[in-house]
């Protein structure tokens, strides 16, 4: 969906919602976008976001990596602010479902376990592993395990998650130098609900995005949607 990040929920641009979760976090000391959009730059500095750089375009197309991204706006910052920092909390403006408290639990736990990082996860419901299958030769086969006969999901076992592409909080150097954003041997979660995990990718995604925000409004919302009267 082209300038997905900037189409409105209930008058707000979706980034916006990322970005006024950021600002009230009591740990985040800076909060930088990163794009090579104009469009994007605008609105995010309207919502009070920095935008000192747009992106260079071997950074910017969809086969560039998001650690790069990544380690190239901390580089950015670390040299204008000629130190280095001591944790990235990487926020993904494509989950506006997202909350403050997610966001600080998220960085507390990285603290104080040592962690190498912690990442936003949610539990697997009906993709659980055990249902996931293939076809070969125009046959269904086990992707992975095996499925029992009649195995309601509230029974799968083990419990299966998945990155819910929320929140990434890293230590600094796990991102400059190992390069990782998550999958080391210290990587911890953060478990969300799955009315907080929605990844927003598709026209559909945005109606359930304004049906849980109808659910569960954000006193902010009408505040923010006057920058866009």
């Amino acid at each position: 969906m082209p300038n997905k990040n900037i189409r409105p929920i209930f008058g707000v641009p979706l980034l916006g919602y990322t970005i006024a979760e950021a600002k009230r976090s009591r740990y985040i000391t800076r909060y930088l976008v990163s794009t090579d959009s104009e469009d994007i730059r605008r609105i995010a500095i309207r919502y009070e976001a920095e935008v000192p750089f747009l992106r260079p375009a071997d950074l910017a197309s969809d086969t560039a990596s998001s650690v790069a991204a990544l380690q190239h706006a901390v580089g950015w910052a670390e040299a204008d602010e000629g130190q280095r920092y001591d944790y990235v909390v990487e926020l993904m403006c494509t989950n506006p479902m997202k909350t403050v408290d997610d966001i600080d639990a998220a960085i507390d736990k990285l603290v104080s376990t040592g962690a190498d990082s912690v990442i936003g996860m949610c539990r697997l419901a009906d993709h659980h592993p055990i249902r996931i299958k293939k076809i070969v030769d125009d046959r269904i086969v086990d992707f992975a395990l095996p499925e029992t006969p009649e195995s309601r999901r509230q029974d799968l076992k083990p419990d299966a998650y998945i990155r819910n592409g929320s929140i990434y909080a890293l230590r600094r150097d796990v991102l400059m130098v190992q390069g990782r954003r998550y999958g080391t041997p210290h990587s911890r979660p953060h478990i969300m609900p799955l009315d907080r995990s929605i990844n927003v990718d598709s026209p559909v995604d945005f109606v359930v995005a304004e049906a849980l925000f109808k659910a569960h409004p954000r006193p902010y919302v009408a505040r923010l949607a006057d920058l866009e009267a």
